[in-house]
């Protein structure tokens, strides 16, 4: 059972990144999406969080109308689409699973966690 992240790097600000979470192992399917990220010195943050239903989305005031998380089942994997990048992005970010999103925001509802993958946003 595994979760890999993959898509990050280093981008100027304003730029974009599309982030991406790859499921091996086990269906995503069956289970909500959530992405996190872990600044240095900072307290673990919740994203969004897509759900395994309906596909409804939810996200944190500080990245909504800049990032949209997505799914593609058939391909095991999630995505983090980030627009409009700003050097306070910059951070460490996870991809997890959840049985739902109603506390997407809260890192003890997740189950399975990636390893994570580094975004740098810099000029």
């Amino acid at each position: 059972v595994q979760l890999v992240e993959s898509g990050g790097g280093l981008v100027q600000p304003g730029g974009s990144l599309r982030l991406s979470c790859a499921a091996s192992g086990f269906t995503l399917d069956y289970y909500a999406i959530g992405w996190f990220r872990q600044a240095p010195g900072k307290e673990r943050e919740g994203l969004s969080c897509i759900s395994s239903s309906d596909g409804s989305t939810y996200y944190a005031d500080s990245v909504k109308g800049r990032f949209t998380i997505s799914r593609d089942n058939a391909k095991n994997t999630g995505y983090l689409q980030m627009n409009s990048l700003k050097p306070e992005d910059t951070a460490v970010y996870y991809c997890a699973t959840s049985s739902d999103c109603f506390y997407y925001s809260d890192y003890r509802t997740y189950g399975y966690w990636g390893q994570g993958t580094q975004v740098t946003v810099s000029s």
